[in-house]
């Protein structure tokens, strides 16, 4: 499936913070075998001074500590998120309503979108392109100032079917006087998986996965 990007925390540290033990603790091994074997050489009347290897020690008391509490906290984040996703199954069969320009066109469903204009327009231009940004398809929609978009992939000019996959719709709106007026876009569809992907929640909708923070409104289907 296609995903939109998230800013959600990537939550793959566990793999680090055991890699970072690991190197720890063969530090630290070898610095005990170090002081051991300096402490049994040293000079009996000018003993070493212990100092250095004190706070060295202290040092690595603290970074294992550290190191400890990390993988903890990885633990706690990784069953939260587990705890999220089974929350989230209960949207699958659910409409969806994503702050997202960009929705999927599939061979069973089309590709939805639905906005709202800042004020009333009088003209309304629809543009769609693919994700390599090429204008695919382009028409004038109903001006009003709220509305929906439902596109089945088919093509003004020459005719034919666009393929299937990711689209993202922008809007060109004016009003009576001819000044652009800002319009909102969301993607719509009915939410048909729900998984985890970097220890991210995404919910699937026409094989394109959004991350849940992207998630503007849930409607129940009838």
């Amino acid at each position: 499936m296609t995903e939109i990007s998230s800013i959600t925390p990537n939550l793959q540290g566990n793999t680090e913070a055991n890699r970072a033990g690991a190197e720890l603790n063969a530090n630290f091994d070898m610095f005990l075998k170090l002081l051991t074997t300096q402490m049994q050489n040293q000079d009996p009347l000018d003993p070493m001074d212990t100092s250095d290897y004190t706070q060295q020690l202290v040092q690595y008391s603290q970074v294992e500590q550290s190191i400890q509490q990390t993988g903890t906290l990885k633990d706690i984040l990784a069953a939260l998120s587990t705890q999220d996703l089974a929350q989230s199954a209960n949207f699958i069969g659910q409409r969806a309503e994503l702050d997202s320009p960009t929705s999927a066109l599939s061979d069973q469903r089309p590709a939805q979108w639905s906005w709202e204009a800042e004020r009333s327009i009088a003209a309304l231009t629809a543009t769609i392109t693919d994700v390599r940004g090429r204008v695919i398809e382009t028409r004038e929609l109903d001006p009003s100032s709220a509305g929906e978009m439902a596109w089945d992939g088919s093509l003004s000019a020459g005719g034919g079917t666009a393929a299937a996959g990711a689209y993202t719709l922008s809007l060109s709106a004016t009003d009576a006087a001819g000044q652009e007026v800002p319009v909102a876009i969301r993607s719509t569809g009915v939410i048909d998986e729900v998984a985890t992907r970097n220890g991210t929640v995404m919910l699937g909708i026409n094989g394109l996965n959004f991350p849940t923070t992207s998630l503007v409104r849930v409607i129940a289907e009838k």
